[in-house]
């Protein structure tokens, strides 16, 4: 095989409890991800001479050694041995600075797709635990559905089957400001102690287990997201938006991760133009809206 192209899911915190601070200034956490049908794309082609490069269409992003794919890239030569080198093109959709694991997924799915262009000396285990060395959100991507992330976000396992049903095939819009939330500066909020934050442990995987354990409860009885009184003391128009579209439209809606990107859940009928209309009316036509599914 001397080249691919390789789909890099975006991902949405379906639930995320930040449960406290570790020692080694982490956070540990218990969240229900899923990667969705909506990404970037990275082509990988075989390259003599044994190097990685990377072209990508969004200038912002980085391309020298602190770029995910690239480190990626690096990570898995180290551990399988590999003496070939790769050219990689990525084209960009996942905004940066929004919670959605752009950068996370781009990592992840250049593990995989070295790993083909290798002929596969790694095991799925082993590729998860180097997506795990990489970043705490790279692991989610491996399963290629709903999880469960736990630790940091690297411990992650499958959400159970009944659980997963009900949300694959959902249907869910996106959406994010002109501007971005930084990952440190959130979770800096938290260390801080932004009121209402953290929420302990066993609390956290009760709720997720009340969920689990209701075979009727839908998608939008899971919702939680533990950063948003962080995120929103500062970025007022993030939740003055949600409230809108929660009372106009009956839409459930939460912030991703560390944001700045929120997403709703629109039944069937919902008026998705009208609803993208009220976003871009709010947030100014700068703002992203990506209609798309769960995995």
């Amino acid at each position: 095989m001397s080249a691919l192209e390789i789909f890099c899911p975006a991902k949405l915190n379906l639930f995320l409890a930040v449960t406290g601070r570790r020692a080694d200034g982490f956070h540990d956490l218990v969240s229900v991800a899923a990667p969705v049908t909506w990404g970037d794309t990275l082509t990988v082609e075989a390259a003599e001479g044994g190097g990685f490069s990377l072209k990508c269409d969004e200038a912002a992003v980085p391309r020298d050694g602190t770029n995910l794919v690239l480190r990626a890239a690096a990570a898995f030569r180290a551990k399988a041995g590999w003496r070939g080198g790769a050219r990689f093109v990525l084209t960009k959709r996942i905004p940066m600075g929004a919670g959605l694991g752009g950068g996370s997924s781009n990592g992840a799915m250049a593990l995989v797709a070295l790993n083909r262009l290798a002929g596969g000396p790694l095991a799925p285990a082993q590729l998860a635990a180097l997506a795990a060395q990489l970043g705490s959100d790279c692991a989610l991507f491996l399963p290629g559905g709903p999880v469960v992330m736990r630790g940091r976000g690297e411990r992650v396992e499958p959400l159970p089957a009944a659980g997963a049903a009900r949300l694959r095939g959902r249907r869910v819009l996106i959406f994010k400001p002109g501007f971005g939330i930084a990952t440190p500066w959130a979770y800096g909020r938290l260390a801080a102690g932004a009121p209402g934050s953290y929420l302990p442990a066993g609390e956290a995987e009760a709720r997720l287990a009340a969920w689990l354990g209701d075979s009727a409860a839908a998608a939008e009885k899971l919702l939680f997201n533990g950063m948003e009184p962080a995120a929103f003391a500062k970025f007022l128009a993030l939740p003055a938006l949600l409230e809108q579209l929660r009372a106009r439209f009956g839409l459930a809606a939460l912030m991703s991760g560390s944001g700045s990107a929120c997403f709703a859940l629109p039944d069937a009928g919902a008026p998705v133009a009208e609803i993208a209309a009220a976003i871009r009316s709010a947030w100014g036509m700068s703002a992203l809206v990506a209609e798309a599914q769960l995995q």
